[in-house]
């Protein structure tokens, strides 16, 4: 079904351009459609400004054009825990909301312009839905999609879960914009 779309696609652009469609040139399309990538932290660290002790992500497992997914490892000697807290640690949903948009960050920097100075901003989160404490020792599982971008606003919706299960769902819009 894929292949059939992806050929009539391009059986249309290629009458547009009066050229012929090749075996190599319809592979090439659906790799691009379909082709996701890793990034170590230090990648990631290049595409936004985030550093530690605030950086919330520590490697994206898959990135498309218009997904992410991401995760995080919450040592129990993470600060956060000593006072949220003591005899009962539990990371903040803040702190779940601002690795959804660390990640949808990574996303966004793919759509600016290489070389723009501009960064992604927060501009708005709708919709929060808190399901599940997060404790130390677990693992973030960070999935953000963009689902509309106009001019420099970018609309996404995200999801964390911990084994399986969600811990905050939410959507949220950032825009590009520089800094200073």
């Amino acid at each position: 079904m894929l292949l059939h779309f992806v050929r009539q696609h391009w059986l249309t652009v290629s009458q547009r351009l009066h050229s012929e469609v090749t075996i190599h040139s319809l592979f090439a399309l659906i790799f691009l459609m379909s082709s996701t990538r890793s990034l170590t932290k230090a990648e990631i660290e290049q595409c936004i400004p985030h550093r530690d002790p605030f950086l919330w992500l520590d490697e994206v497992v898959a990135l498309t054009e218009t997904t992410i997914q991401a995760r995080k490892s919450l040592p129990e000697s993470l600060d956060v825990f000593r006072g949220h807290y003591p005899d009962f640690p539990v990371l903040p949903g803040v702190l779940q909301i601002e690795a959804a948009m660390q990640a949808g960050a990574v996303l966004i920097a793919q759509q600016i312009t290489t070389g723009s100075d501009e960064v992604p901003v927060a501009t708005r989160v709708n919709n929060v839905q808190f399901r599940r404490l997060v404790r130390p020792g677990e693992v973030l599982d960070i999935e953000v999609e963009l689902v509309e971008r106009v001019a420099n606003a970018f609309f996404l919706k995200g999801k964390v879960s911990v084994d399986g299960k969600v811990s905050v769902r939410l959507e949220f819009a950032c825009s590009a914009a520089k800094p200073g």
